[in-house]
């Protein structure tokens, strides 16, 4: 029997199933067509987001797992990736690697922004930044915790950990950019609060506030790096750095999954439902893990490929030079976003 209504929960799901393909967009902003972009989010919905969703999630619940014989039969109709044991309890590899692996993808198939690396192109409006990352952080509560589907002592171990490895990476972030660059930025600080978001979003059910906090360091400190060194190095324009926050961020979430679920180091342990028993195997866990990250970018990345060039080869997916420096808001939906 379901806790709630299977309508709650299937609107549940549709929020991550909504944000996710948001998320692509800011790989790419400024320069593709609104026909094409549509046309992209359609075939790689369809066959990139709903199988990873599928492979990650689908189970068919507690109450299958009866007895030895009823478990076999479970797992035999459970997604790919839960049969192999990987853990994402809200969505790092369904909703942040998935993205941002075809987010990377995008911007490498549409091309950079005119004029990038050679003109400077901050954010055009800091309290919007501040605004909009302060929203994600409230709101990322009603992800991570709501996937626990009820209202308990559980949930509150979810809320911890999101809180707690958010607050990691965000000082993470500051300090490393206030020792490297000389001052530390609001900037830096919404970036370093979303990666550790992004992070322990498949954790946060199954580690403890310690790993919590670990992880989000470790998460804050990495995508620093991949946001700057490593963004520089490869030579792409990802406008918001979705590759480099989601991508690197979710992999770095979910391979320490693997690390900080051992009970030893406070983490929950995988509950086998016939026998009653949390058993945990490290390096098993952490090659799950990694299967799970594996498959993933490969499915979604191949995915957005194919995806993005079919939207070039019938609409055409980059917008004329001439109006992409008039700007997509007036060029494309004839709205200023500023009068």
């Amino acid at each position: 029997m379901s806790i709630f209504p299977e309508y709650v929960y299937f609107c549940f799901q549709l929020t991550f199933a909504a944000i996710t393909p948001c998320l692509i967009v800011g790989a790419f902003a400024e320069r593709v067509k609104f026909s094409a972009l549509l046309l992209f989010i359609v075939i790689w919905f369809t066959f990139a987001y709903l199988p990873v969703a599928h492979m990650v999630w689908f189970w068919a619940g507690p109450d299958a797992y009866t007895d030895s014989a009823a478990a076999a039969a479970a797992n035999a109709t459970a997604g790919f990736l839960f049969q192999q044991g990987a853990l994402d309890f809200a969505g790092g590899t369904v909703v942040h690697i998935n993205a941002g692996i075809a987010g990377l993808v995008g911007a490498l198939v549409i091309g950079k922004r005119v004029g990038y690396g050679a003109a400077a192109m901050p954010p055009h409006n800091l309290p919007m930044v501040m605004i909009g990352a302060s929203l994600l952080w409230v709101g990322w509560f009603g992800f991570n915790v709501g996937s626990n589907l009820e209202a308990n002592s559980f949930a509150g171990l979810v809320f911890a950990n999101t809180l707690l490895a958010t607050a990691a990476a965000t000082l993470a972030w500051v300090f490393v950019e206030w020792a490297t660059r000389g001052s530390p930025t609001m900037l830096g600080a919404a970036s370093g609060a979303v990666a550790g978001l992004v992070a322990i979003t498949p954790a946060c059910g199954w580690v403890g506030p310690m790993g919590a906090i670990v992880i989000g360091l470790a998460a804050g400190l990495l995508c620093l790096w991949a946001c700057s060194g490593l963004k520089r190095k490869l030579g792409y324009d990802d406008s918001l750095d979705v590759f480099g926050v989601h991508c690197i961020g979710g992999i770095v979430g979910a391979l320490l999954t693997g690390v900080f679920n051992a009970p030893s180091l406070g983490g929950t342990g995988v509950l086998d439902y016939v026998t009653g028993e949390t058993g945990y195997a490290m390096g098993a866990q952490l090659w799950s893990q990694f299967v799970g990250v594996a498959v993933t970018i490969l499915w979604s990345g191949s995915v957005a490929f194919v995806a993005f060039k079919l939207a070039d080869m019938t609409l055409g997916l980059r917008v004329s030079e001439e109006k992409e420096r008039e700007g997509l808001d007036t060029a494309s939906h004839g709205e200023r976003a500023y009068n």
